[in-house]
């Protein structure tokens, strides 16, 4: 992120999208890292399987 600015980012659990958005969620995810994420795919995971 120091060389580029991203237009759009998506981040991707058990080869889904679970999260899309612009340089803001770039810079989120820098900061706070990806766990913050697993617990509501989890969550989903559960709830279609289960």
């Amino acid at each position: 992120l120091n060389y580029i600015t991203p237009d759009y980012v998506h981040v991707m659990f058990n080869g889904r999208v679970v999260k899309s958005g612009g340089k803001e969620l770039a810079f989120e995810l820098e900061a706070k890292g990806y766990e913050w994420l697993r617990p509501a795919e989890e969550e989903n995971e559960v709830s279609v399987n289960g």
